[in-house]
């Protein structure tokens, strides 16, 4: 066990449990704990033959670290899901997702939750960061989704299968449900992850079912979370007792209510849709799809900001991973669009990324707020995020970032790499017909149209087409 002394001196302290600002304030750290937090006289409290590490943060601000609920390891950065689930070795996945969590925590990013990935690779890179054979946050991990046929993650069509390499498993009978909850059980997990219908137009899992993978889940000591964008599914979700919900994009005043009176937190990631919406047309995401995303965050709004009112625990989470959300990049913009589409106040946002989110790595009460006897993962900001929650989006503003009581050291020219799983063959982005060589009728107009959409539909094979059949509001019935 660390018992070195570490002093974070002269900061702006947000501690997460008061919204007022403790300016001019040390946190004395002894190993991976919060000793005390106050003025100078801290230093007196470490014995003089005893040497400490000072961080000066004179005129920054000194907070917990951030907390990402929602981001996936192992999805390498993906353009299309068949990248997610077919290309690229199990073993290079593995390497890769350890390649990545040093981006993560360099951006401020202390802690993540993995809801779901690749294998068990989740399990083995929380391993191996824990025992710091690999640099990143501290780490929980589910499995695979289980989903069943109408659900999230069974992908393909019948003829294929659902692949060794998805991030999915189907379990369309409760025996199956039940053997896989046990099969992820021994094999590590934290959580069990659970895929409902992709849009939310319908329940996927029947209320028995997801009451049973509760039940056992919470028997063999392990948490559940779900994918569920629908009124529906969310209340049956609240009844199962399930432990924290992702999505709630369309919610019932009478399911928000039960939802707000059962402290279940909602983790909405916002950022997918948002990125897309926002910047899509700069790496070829097709207005169509582009428009949707806007509409299904302004429909999502209006559930949120009634979430919110109600007293619903907001979580933040992303989906980082996938291309449009590559590792490190934009895990604090979540907290910007959960005061945008919320009405969460900065204070609220910043909670919803620390203390609030210490469920979702089985460390409530543990981590995520600046106290004594707290787990000392600290960031120091050049920046007032009370004033402008932006400054914490800009990794350049992340002047330190302490782990477990630990100042961490980064190699920034590895981090500036990127190394992304195989790509998808892709012959043309759209049809070469003889119309449109010769230019007759409509087809130069086509081509522009494609041209500033990127990509056809018909055969599009990049994220976007996969964020469209898996994430979009577009199809979001009212």
């Amino acid at each position: 066990m660390r018992n070195e002394w570490l002093l974070v001196e002269h900061g702006n302290v947000i501690d997460a449990l008061d919204p007022r600002v403790q300016p001019d304030t040390s946190v004395l750290v002894r190993g991976e704990r919060i000793v005390a937090i106050g003025g100078d006289d801290l230093a007196d409290q470490v014995p003089r033959a005893e040497p400490v590490t000072r961080v000066d943060a004179t005129g920054k601000t000194v907070m917990p670290g951030l907390i990402d609920a929602h981001c996936h390891m192992t999805y390498g950065e993906s353009r299309s899901e068949e990248e997610i689930d077919l290309y690229t070795s199990p073993e290079l996945r593995t390497l890769k997702a350890a390649f990545n969590a040093q981006k993560v925590l360099r951006a401020g990013v202390t802690g993540i939750s993995q809801p779901g990935g690749s294998y068990f690779i989740g399990v083995g890179l929380r391993e191996a960061i824990r025992e710091e054979i690999v640099l990143g946050p501290r780490m929980t991990a589910a499995g695979r989704y289980i989903t069943t046929s109408n659900g999230l993650t069974d992908y393909f069509p019948d003829s294929v299968g659902v692949p060794e390499g998805s991030i999915g498993v189907l379990a369309n009978t409760m025996s199956e449900m039940v053997n896989e909850v046990r099969r992820q059980v021994k094999n590590g997990v934290d959580l069990i992850k659970l895929a409902d219908s992709p849009y939310g137009d319908y329940q996927a899992f029947t209320n028995d079912e997801l009451k049973t993978i509760t039940a056992l889940a919470h028997q063999l000591g392990k948490r559940v979370t779900i994918h569920a964008r629908g009124s529906a599914e969310v209340g049956a979700a609240v009844d199962a007792g399930i432990d924290w919900i992702m999505h709630g994009n369309r919610m019932t005043d009478e399911v928000i209510e039960r939802l707000a009176e059962s402290k279940t937190p909602l983790v909405p990631t916002l950022l997918l849709l948002a990125n897309i919406a926002d910047w899509g047309g700069l790496v070829g995401a097709p207005v169509p799809l582009r428009d949707g995303m806007a509409r299904a965050l302004e429909k999502s709004a209006e559930t949120l900001h009634r979430a919110h009112e109600a007293g619903v625990v907001f979580v933040s989470g992303t989906d980082s991973g996938f291309s449009v959300t590559p590792y490190g990049e934009w895990h604090a913009r979540e907290l910007e669009l959960l005061m945008d589409y919320a009405g969460l106040s900065a204070f609220e946002a910043i909670q919803s990324a620390t203390r609030n989110a210490a469920v979702t790595l089985n460390l409530e009460g543990q981590v995520g707020t600046l106290a004594p006897g707290m787990i000392a993962d600290i960031i120091v900001v050049d920046g007032d995020p009370l004033r402008d929650i932006r400054v914490l989006q800009d990794k350049q503003n992340i002047e330190t970032v302490i782990k477990g009581g630990a100042v961490v050291v980064f190699n920034e020219e590895a981090l500036a790499r990127r190394w992304p799983h195989e790509r998808g063959q892709t012959y043309s982005t759209s049809d070469l017909t003889f119309d449109f060589v010769q230019g007759r009728d409509d087809a130069q107009a086509l081509a522009a149209a494609q041209r500033e959409s990127a990509w056809s539909k018909s055969d599009q094979r990049d994220l976007v087409a996969t964020v469209k059949r898996r994430e979009t509001g577009a199809v979001m019935p009212d």
